[in-house]
């Protein structure tokens, strides 16, 4: 049997781990935060959560009044004209973490429904590949602990960042 170590539980991570383990691999996943990656964690989820509330808002704020809905506030008379529609942006907070949680949790029952394993922590290389091609995969718990995989085939998945470019600041001429 193929053993398969994927670092990274991002979309390319838990796809390659759902793939390996309908395949009959021995799959185990390694991640940090939580499967899903900054796409379900930190990006898609929780901008598309805050869109959504923003649009709720400007459509309340444009048509309450044509709807016959009353708006009660504090504002004293003097600024009733600039009347506050608010947000708690706390519970708008709570709500998007509970959503990528929900969404980060469900795909981490999926790919254990597939077969593969899935372990919170960092994972690196150790040592040189071994006679049979093999590499060892360390990882590091967040208690601390350590377990040492052995894996015939490592899948790097960690995820990219942007590159910033630096762009040169104008120069003084003297035209």
């Amino acid at each position: 049997m193929t053993r398969i170590v994927i670092i990274g539980g991002g979309p390319g991570g838990y796809e390659a781990a759902l793939v390996g383990a309908q395949l009959g691999a021995e799959v185990t996943v390694v991640d940090c935060d939580g499967l899903g990656g900054a796409s379900v964690l930190t990006d898609c989820v929780p901008s598309k959560t805050l869109i959504a509330t923003a649009e709720v808002m400007t459509t309340f704020d444009s048509s309450y009044e044509e709807l016959g809905i009353i708006v009660a506030d504090d504002t004293p008379h003097i600024e009733q004209a600039a009347r506050v529609v608010g947000v708690d942006l706390g519970k708008v907070n709570r709500r998007v973490k509970r959503l990528a949680l929900a969404q980060s949790h469900d795909i981490t029952a999926s790919v254990t429904r597939a077969g593969a394993r899935v372990m919170r922590g960092r994972g690196r290389l150790e040592g040189l590949q071994a006679a049979d091609g093999s590499r060892q995969v360390v990882v590091t718990a967040a208690d601390g602990t350590e377990e040492t995989l052995s894996a015939d085939a490592v899948l790097i998945a960690t995820g990219g960042h942007p590159r910033e470019i630096r762009t040169r600041s104008p120069t003084a001429s003297g035209s």
